[in-house]
């Protein structure tokens, strides 16, 4: 029944995806968002997966293979770790990934990214990681990042694609849409370094408040949505002037 409803999804809103060779005179920088054992590991708290889940492996893999490249060549990267203090949910989900937690850290495969110098950890206590951004003196740790380093063009990876991938997107596309993000001028997001999580109409049924949320559906929507904002969605990444 997924399958079938996710064919006639893509029919009716078919998403055009792209090969994107990254020019060498281009300063590109990487963000990848919430990808942590909260969201990506196997029982590590009420958001984690249950059981293997290939789309998420496969945004765990793609997004190492990236950071190994840009941290190689001294790229910027900045990782989002979704952490929330006690007692502030997120409606409409349960407590998760709350500070000081092993929830709110990097997945294994990319914990030697803290040790990186081209790499910026922020920590976020929303979906969204350019709100998450705002500090206290009402300056913007993304932006303040994005200037810093030159960043024209922007490449985004991890989870959820129809949430807190999504969110931010949005949220930076607009900012770049009012100048407040130069030099900022191209948003891609990686289909194959993105994954959101399955939770079937049936479990949904049986939870209050819960919404049914069909994994590969919601990934396809999630993209589409990116794409609709003015993001450039990319089913595969080179880098002009590197070996493969």
């Amino acid at each position: 029944m997924v399958l079938h409803t996710l064919e006639l999804l893509k029919k009716e809103v078919p998403l055009e995806e792209e090969s994107l060779c990254i020019p060498k005179d281009i300063k590109t920088g990487l963000v990848l968002v919430d990808i942590i054992n909260g969201f990506c590991t196997i029982g590590a708290g009420n958001l984690a997966p249950r059981e293997p889940n290939h789309q998420i492996s496969e945004m765990v893999d793609e997004s190492v293979k990236l950071s190994r490249i840009f941290c190689e060549n001294k790229w910027p990267v900045l990782a989002f770790l979704d952490t929330h203090q006690p007692g502030k949910l997120e409606h409409p989900y349960p407590s998760h990934c709350l500070a000081g937690s092993h929830e709110s850290n990097l997945v294994p495969a990319l914990e030697w990214l803290e040790k990186e110098p081209n790499v910026t950890i922020r920590r976020k206590d929303c979906y969204d990681g350019y709100i998450g951004s705002i500090q206290e003196d009402g300056s913007n740790a993304f932006a303040d990042w994005i200037k810093t380093n030159n960043i024209q063009l922007l490449l985004v990876a991890g989870i959820c694609t129809d949430i807190c991938v999504l969110d931010f997107v949005c949220s930076t596309l607009s900012a770049r849409n009012r100048g407040f993000l130069a030099p900022l001028e191209e948003v891609v997001v990686y289909s194959h370094g993105c994954a959101t999580f399955d939770f079937p109409e049936s479990d949904a049924r049986g939870t209050k408040d819960a919404l049914a949320h069909p994994q590969e559906i919601m990934h396809h929507m999630g993209l589409y949505m990116a794409k609709g904002r003015g993001a450039k969605i990319a089913k595969d990444v080179t880098f002009d002037g590197l070996k493969k």
